[in-house]
Order: structure tokens, then sequence, then C-alpha cells
């Protein structure tokens, strides 16, 4: 059985910028140590800035100044408690050392206290699912049974998760469910949360690394996407509904086009064309319309389609090709419904906008 596990890594970057004054203090009694650090973490190491001895009763003192704002981490023996530090705000920390992820409170720390959540939301999974890993070893007869089940959770689970990042969208708490994201692996999630952390926390020196790598991940993958936003697509010329007359792309240039790659028998692409229709009809006299690239074959249904869904616009090309379609190649088609929004210039605006995604777009194009 494989199960997904979202991690938490405090990512190394040495704190940069001015002098940040801080203090942390509280009582975490049972702790079982006699010291405890802030400190941040580079790998698998850690480096000490302050040490405090907690006396008998728990009670610790930690207090000077950081190299700037940033997460640093409180280090009770074997537990780790994140804390966001952006100010000379006096955090205080309260708990029981022998169960911090379940018993800890933060005052003046509402970020940290976040991030202790998702922590806590995260091991609980783990616990879960390595209790999961141990029954299937114990006994294999149970294992349909087993992923039937940790399926349900793991649901719960990331429902919890997309809980968190919602109720905490401009928290600098966002990074830790960051931190489970790979970024050249899933990208658009990475950029969701990545954007929002920065706008939240840009004095951090980690959140300022983490940005410039993922706007150097987004230039590179703009570079390498022939529709990304801005760039200019290649005109073509195709066969009209006539099979005679033919037009170009770059007829329609000072009108917003919306270019539609579909068939007759697409239903995702039939589905969609009464929101298209819907949205040329109120849009077409301020300067916006359609250009359909039809993948069909077989030219009575190809038209039938286009009178059946009432596509009133003129621009209907095809050389029924099918998947064989030139245009269809000269742009990478693979797959349909595929539609790219042009502005008058024919630059990319958006690709694959759909349903009220379309609609929404158009609305800021056109102010109404």
């Amino acid at each position: 059985m494989k199960l997904r596990f979202t991690f938490f890594l405090l990512f190394p970057l040495f704190c940069l910028g001015q002098g940040q004054p801080f203090k942390v203090s509280g009582q975490i009694f049972s702790s079982g140590v006699d010291s405890v650090y802030l400190s941040q973490q580079f790998g698998s190491t850690f480096k000490n800035y302050y040490a405090s001895p907690i006396s008998a009763k728990g009670n610790f003192e930690l207090k000077g100044i950081l190299a700037g704002p940033d997460y640093y981490i409180l280090r009770v023996g074997q537990n780790n408690l994140n804390l966001v530090i952006r100010d000379s705000t006096p955090i205080q920390i309260f708990g029981d050392g022998r169960n911090l992820l379940q018993f800890c409170n933060f005052v003046n720390a509402e970020e940290s206290r976040q991030m202790h959540e998702y922590v806590v939301l995260n091991s609980n999974w783990r616990a879960k699912a390595d209790s999961a890993l141990n029954a299937i070893k114990l006994d294999a007869t149970k294992e349909a049974q087993i992923n039937a089940y940790m399926t349900q959770e793991y649901s719960q689970f990331q429902t919890a998760l997309q809980s968190f990042v919602g109720m905490y969208s401009n928290s600098a708490a966002l990074i830790l469910p960051l931190s489970g994201i790979q970024i050249d692996q899933d990208f658009e999630s990475y950029e969701k949360l990545i954007v929002p952390l920065y706008q939240s926390f840009n004095q951090s020196a980690i959140v300022q690394n983490l940005y410039n790598n993922y706007l150097a991940t987004k230039q590179a993958k703009d570079a390498a996407n022939p529709f990304a936003r801005g760039k200019l697509v290649p005109d073509f010329e195709e066969l009209r509904t006539d099979g005679k007359k033919k037009m170009k792309l770059s007829d329609l240039q000072g009108q917003v086009v919306l270019l539609d790659f579909w068939a007759s028998w697409c239903g995702p692409c039939r589905a969609e064309n009464p929101n298209v229709v819907k949205n040329y009809q109120k849009y077409k006299d301020a300067g916006f319309t359609v250009m359909s690239v039809s993948l069909d074959s077989n030219k009575d249904k190809w038209l039938a389609a286009i009178a059946a869904d009432q596509l009133s616009w003129p621009n209907h090309v095809s050389d029924l090709g099918g998947w064989k379609s030139k245009v269809a190649q000269q742009y990478g088609v693979n797959s349909i419904p595929f539609t790219i929004l042009l502005d008058k210039e024919g630059r990319v605006i958006a690709t694959n906008l759909r349903g009220a995604a379309l609609e929404q777009t158009l609305q800021q194009i056109f102010g109404f």
C-alpha cells in the first residue's frame, strides 16, 4: 500500500537582514532537560543562537537580538516547536514536556500556534498511516480492508489540509503545507501557496529564498511553454466550412479571440459550447470573437454540430484531418477541448478557460 505523507522541512538558509530583538519565555514542566535552545535547522543539523536553563518547575527565558524576522525552532530535548518571530512582541509558551505535541499553548504568537496546529494534524495522519502499514505486515489478508479504510482517512486528511490553507491564507504558517509540495511535480499547487506566503512574510530570508526559486522556476517554465501568458502564438491558415475558402488567425487581429480546438464527437467540447455561445453573444459587439478549429474527419457531422449548438460566429475551420489536423499538430494539441484566449495583438491571455473562469476573464477585459 502506498501512502503519501506531508513532511515539514525548515529550509536551510542563514538569516539575513537587520537585527530583530526578541523574547521567548514560558513554562514547560516535566521536560527532562536542563536547557532549551532557540535555533534554526540546516538540513539535518541545527544552529543554536540562544540557550536558557530550564528550572525544576519548567520556567525558562530567552532574549536577545536575531539576524531578522524569520522562522525559528524552540528545541526542548527531542521536541522542536516552530516559531514565527516577526517583531519584538514577547512570546510565551506553556506545555507538558511529556507530550508537547498535544499539550502546548502559545501566547502572543498566533502564527506559531497555527504552525503547531498543522504539525499536530500531520503527525496524527502519519501515526494512522504507520499503524495501517504495521497492521498489513501482521496480517496481509486484511490489506484490501485496511486500504479501503485508509483511502477514506486520507481523503479526510486532505480536506483538513485544504481547510487549514483556507483559514490561514494570509499567514506565515503556509510554509508548512508548502513544504509538502515538490515544485517540479505540482507547480500550480506550489504557486497557490508561495505567492500569498511571500505577501504575508517577505521579511523572512527563508521565504525570500523560496520565492526567488519559485520565480526562477516559473521563468523557466514560461520559456518552455509556447502558450505562456504574453507570448505571441503562431499564425496559421485553414479551410472554412465550404472547403474552398481559407482564413488566417491573423485575420482576426484587433479583436480578443478565443481559439477553440474541438470536434463534434467530443462530449466535453459540446458541453462547453453553450457557455462559449453565451459569452460570444454578450461580448461580440465589444470586440470579442471565437475561432473554432475542428478535429472532425466527417464534414456532415461537423456542420451538423455547428448548427445544433448554434455556434453563430463565422470563424470555423478544419482540414477534416481528425487528430492529424495540421493546425492541431502545429499547436501541439493532444487533447480537447483546448482553448487559448488571445488579446488584440494575438498574445496569450490564458489557456483552457471554461465555464465561470472564461466569463470572469472576459468581464475583467471588457468591464461588464
